[in-house]
């Protein structure tokens, strides 16, 4: 079972991080091929929530008539499609030549932008 960790993906929890923390709910999410269909095989994951984001995650699901589960994916969807785009893009500009900091605050300078 694959354990997805917030603060490890670049979302601080408060408190003392860790599965037993008090501020954080742990939520068993199972996906579903009903609500992803691209998906070839559903797997399970065990996600943890702060309190506060699990109820906006469940006010919102009971809105829009989505699972959390539904809304996961596409959150993680979203956030790979993005990451997809930064890596082409680092890909597109790796010809270009590499500039020093100092070199390019003091162009910047020469050229009156700072």
């Amino acid at each position: 079972m694959a354990v997805f960790n917030l603060q490890r993906a670049g979302f601080p929890l408060r408190g003392a991080a860790g599965p037993l923390n008090a501020s954080v709910r742990r939520l068993d999410v199972w996906t579903s091929r009903d609500h992803t269909p691209l998906m070839s095989e559903a797997r399970r994951a065990t996600v943890y929530f702060e309190p506060e984001i699990h109820r906006a995650l469940k006010l919102k699901a009971a809105a829009t008539d989505r699972s959390i589960s539904d809304m996961v994916n596409f959150a993680v969807r979203l956030s790979l499609a993005e990451d997809a785009e930064d890596l082409a893009a680092f890909e597109e500009r790796s010809a270009e030549p590499d500039m020093d900091f100092e070199d390019f605050v003091k162009a910047l300078k020469r050229r009156g932008k700072i």
